[in-house]
């Protein structure tokens, strides 16, 4: 498994298949190029471009992301917590069902996470959530940086909490440098496990 992240929360599976997870309007468009398939954890426009996935052959999102895709030309997939699907050649696994909470005020979202896995690895993309994968044992996780929604200490609980065998940040295209460096000094010592921040086109094997 070949993982690209991109900006953001973007990232490109490639191995028997090429997978795309959240190409949003922050993400490169050249994440989508040759891509068989797309999961899309929730429909903000930093996780979802309709107009940028317009060429890719099969989109898997929650039925309540697909409602609002009614111009896309390819097939959709509704998917939900708790199925296992295969997709590109890769088996996966939903997880969550509702986006962090922003603020009282703001309607919450559905939002689902997924376990991506080519049977001797896998990776976790848990969109805009701190959903644990309780019953997976997670070798990459993508832990979500800086958001509207969240805090760091809640993004280190997380890491602890998962107990990845490494870890990579996500969700970090609003967190200037200065501010990723004091975040990642953080989780570098407080979430047990390997980290790091890579930058966009960065390529993970």
């Amino acid at each position: 498994m070949r993982i690209t992240k991109f900006t953001h929360s973007c990232l490109r599976v490639e191995g028997e298949g090429v997978l795309v997870i959240d190409p949003g309007a922050f993400s490169e468009r050249s994440a989508l190029d040759g891509a068989d398939a797309v999961l899309v954890t929730h429909e903000h426009i930093d996780h979802l471009d309709p107009e940028a996935i317009a060429s890719v052959p099969h989109v898997y999102a929650h039925a309540d992301v697909l409602a609002k895709l009614t111009d896309f030309p390819g097939a959709t997939t509704a998917v939900e917590p708790g199925q296992e699907l295969t997709v590109a050649g890769y088996q996966i696994k939903v997880y969550g069902g509702q986006h962090a909470v922003i603020h009282p005020d703001i309607p919450r979202i559905a939002n689902v996470a997924y376990l991506v896995a080519d049977g001797a690895t896998n990776l976790y993309h848990p969109g805009d959530s701190f959903t644990v994968p309780e019953d997976a044992t997670v070798d990459t996780l993508f832990a979500p940086l800086n958001a509207p929604w969240m805090k760091l200490m809640e993004s280190i609980d997380f890491v602890r909490a998962v107990q990845p065998g490494r870890a990579y940040a996500l969700h970090d295209a609003l967190l200037n440098e200065t501010g990723a460096k004091i975040s990642d000094g953080h989780l570098e010592r407080l979430g047990g496990t390997k980290y790091a921040h890579v930058a966009p086109g960065t390529v993970i094997d």
